[in-house]
């Protein structure tokens, strides 16, 4: 029994207590601690945020389904506060910058008091001043004059006639430092019913810009003085007058698709019916010497 007592003393050591023997077990908590101290913060902080979601989750209702009427009725509540422009708009100011208004002056050459000849209207598709119209705008002028947006006034030479399509190209002799030529689309492209704008100066008045849409393809015009005989059309609604010849057609990407060239007009005093024409631009763009569209 006695041999049996000291061995126990022996192995705890003399003069030791049971809470001595705990002081090391601690201090290894501790050094076991301080080297993982980040990891189980970290681990700590993901449980909390875990327990956090979760628990709003819980308390959460699910979001309502929306139907077609809801949406509906949400779309109608924002029109109200702001329309949606009309394509309009965007065509226009889109080629603002390159339409020009086209004078020629001459003896055989009806006047007109208001802008002292006939007038007509021209785009611009070279910014170097290179402008498409209409041959009939120009055919007996001894002197073509065009004016910019910014109101600069300039001479312009006819540098080429197309008359089986009823167009001119000038040349203007001085340009706007500014100035922007017109984004040509695709009339192949075009569809009936699909929207247009035709911008020009009817009666010298503009720029005036009207909203219509492609009534026709492929449209066939032949003039009363029988002069003009014109195939491949595109028909339109957009109002067009006398000085607008020469005018673009806009698609609603503000793309120039043609160029207006003619209105039928049943009575005998030239006026807008509802049917007007203009030459697809991929003719008009050739006649000016660029590149295929």
């Amino acid at each position: 029994m006695k041999r049996s007592l000291y061995s126990r003393s022996a192995r705890r050591g003399v003069g030791e207590t049971p809470a001595a023997v705990e002081k090391p077990r601690e201090r290894a908590w501790r050094r076991l601690y301080t080297r993982h101290e980040k990891a189980l913060l970290v681990l700590g902080g993901a449980l909390v945020a875990l327990g956090i979601v979760f628990g709003q989750a819980a308390f959460t209702s699910p979001a309502p389904e929306l139907t077609q009427d809801d949406i509906d009725r949400a779309v109608a509540r924002t029109l109200e506060k702001k329309p949606v422009p009309s394509p309009a708009i965007k065509a226009y100011q889109q080629v603002r910058g390159s339409i020009v208004r086209v004078t020629a002056i001459g003896e055989l050459i009806a006047f007109d008091a208001h802008v002292h000849g006939s007038t007509g209207t021209g785009v611009v598709i070279v910014d170097r001043g290179v402008i498409l119209t209409n041959l009939h705008v120009v055919a007996n002028a001894s002197r073509v004059r065009v004016m910019f947006e910014n109101g600069l006034e300039a001479d312009a030479a006819v540098v080429s006639r197309h008359p089986e399509n009823d167009l001119a190209v000038l040349q203007a002799q001085q340009v706007p430092d500014d100035l922007k030529a017109a984004t040509l689309g695709a009339a192949k492209d075009l569809v009936e019913g699909e929207h247009v704008t035709a911008v020009g100066f009817p009666y010298g008045i503009g720029p005036s810009v009207s909203a219509g849409v492609v009534s026709g393809l492929r449209r066939q015009y032949a003039s009363p003085d029988g002069e003009r005989h014109l195939s491949n059309l595109i028909q339109f609604d957009a109002a067009a007058n006398p000085g607008s010849s020469g005018g673009p057609l806009v698609n609603a990407a503000g793309e120039v698709v043609g160029i207006v060239t003619a209105i039928l007009s049943p009575g005998e005093r030239p006026g807008f019916s509802g049917i007007a024409f203009a030459v697809p631009i991929e003719t008009a763009a050739g006649a000016a010497g660029l590149p295929p569209l």
